[in-house]
């Protein structure tokens, strides 16, 4: 069949690559793709929020299944629009992606169905909003409502740094992403997330894995997309992962009472507290860069996952993990998430893809006269598998360093805080 993938980043550069991997894809169009999907996919250009022209497309080029990378389309709708025209879509529609296009959303039905998570309130001027935080004090966590690239969030210290975000959030600097802000309590413990493929009644769990938000080692600087990852997380009990999968079941049960028809990917976000697991976030697709930690794992047919999920059949799935460790790092322009410049030349590309276990995934990159160039903040995911921990992060290093572009930034300490233990995070 021919298979359209909406997206341009290093998800979906992970997800073309399963994708293309697969004996049931024929052609595989990526819109607008990357530098890297060029190598093996069509890219073509389409405006990926415009859902009738993404309906026509995949109506004209005979595509049977539509996969939705980013957050983005599927909270314009894009979905609907695709199963209006009566093409399997994977992702669901824009009312359930509302738990991820609005934070209050999603706190709400946190707490109508007694999911575990932090105290929170909600406010929609910025004195009321500044009123609490002085009246909670510090720590203090600040998000913004709507979608803001993964920066909306502020894990305040002091209640000047709350303060701030609030002011951000209300002044504009996230659009009409910040005229709500939901501040909750500060948790406290390690996160994990589990992404977990549903067809509005099954659940199939992922493998779980573990993120790096922030931009520089040692868990300091801004919050980014994610700067790594890796999976399995060796921190995680037993009980806490069936906690977690406990929490995932009863949100799509909540979902479905809602009359919410949820087709696609459910990404829940936990921070792992001494009560036991707790919601940080719920997403409606593919974490990036989890997916490029956990799919490499994944030895079920992507394709027979999605079209499962898309057609309600998920039951008659099940997923098969490589029981190999996989670690993820990504290679930023300098400055990132703040500003930064493009246009750089990327050498060692195929040096680095030669390396046992590694695969390369490219993000912010573009084909240019036949050279690979940075065109974004987040360039590449060095992807590398490994019979041990230490063996998928040595190896994931090795190809890093293989690769070279003016102002190459990379965090070197993804998966150190976890390779030494659960009390790494007890300091």
């Amino acid at each position: 069949m021919n298979i359209l993938l909406l997206g341009s980043g290093g998800r979906e550069s992970a997800l073309a690559t399963s994708l293309a991997a697969s004996p049931r894809c024929d052609t595989l169009y990526v819109a607008p793709g990357n530098g890297g999907t060029a190598a093996f996919a069509t890219n073509v250009e389409l405006d990926i929020l415009d859902g009738p022209a993404i309906a026509d497309f995949a109506t004209d080029h005979d595509c049977e299944l539509v996969v939705v990378g980013p957050e983005a389309p599927l909270v314009a709708g894009i979905a609907d629009d695709v199963r209006e025209a009566g093409i399997d879509c994977f992702g669901p529609g824009a009312a359930g992606a509302r738990l991820e296009g609005s934070k209050d959303f999603s706190k709400q039905l946190m707490k109508k169905y007694d999911l575990p998570t932090a105290a929170s309130e909600t406010f929609t001027d910025e004195e009321s909003a500044a009123a609490y935080v002085r009246e909670q004090g510090a720590p203090i966590v600040v998000k913004a409502d709507g979608l803001a690239a993964g920066k909306g969030v502020t894990v305040a210290v002091t209640q000047d740094e709350a303060l701030s975000a609030v002011h951000d959030c209300f002044s504009g600097k996230f659009g009409d992403s910040g005229t709500t802000v939901v501040i909750e309590e500060m948790m406290h413990g390690p996160e994990c997330s589990i992404l977990a493929v549903t067809d509005g009644t099954t659940v199939l769990p992922m493998a779980p894995s573990q993120d790096h938000k922030r931009a520089r080692e040692g868990d300091t600087g801004p919050n980014t997309g994610g700067m790594g990852a890796y999976s399995p997380v060796p921190i995680v009990t037993d009980g806490e992962y069936e906690s977690m999968i406990d929490t995932v079941q009863r949100a799509v049960v909540g979902l479905h009472d809602e009359e919410i028809d949820y087709r696609g990917m459910l990404y829940a976000g936990f921070m792992l507290t001494d009560e036991g697991p707790k919601l940080l976030e719920f997403n409606v697709r593919f974490g990036d860069p989890e997916t490029q930690a956990v799919l490499p794992r994944l030895q079920t047919d992507l394709v027979d996952v999605m079209l499962a999920a898309s057609r309600r059949e998920l039951h008659h799935i099940t997923l098969d993990w490589s029981p190999q460790w996989a670690v993820t790092v990504v290679l930023a322009s300098g400055g990132y998430p703040g500003s930064y410049e493009t246009g750089y030349e990327i050498t060692g590309i195929e040096d680095a893809a030669a390396c046992e276990g590694v695969t390369v995934y490219h993000a912010g990159t573009k084909l240019e006269d036949g050279k690979v160039l940075t065109a974004g903040g987040r360039v590449l995911n060095v992807t590398a598998l490994g019979d041990t921990f230490d063996q998928a992060r040595d190896r994931a290093y090795e190809a890093c360093d293989l690769i070279d572009f003016k102002d190459k930034y990379l965090r070197r300490d993804i998966g150190a805080r976890a390779a030494k233990g659960r009390s790494a995070w007890e300091d």
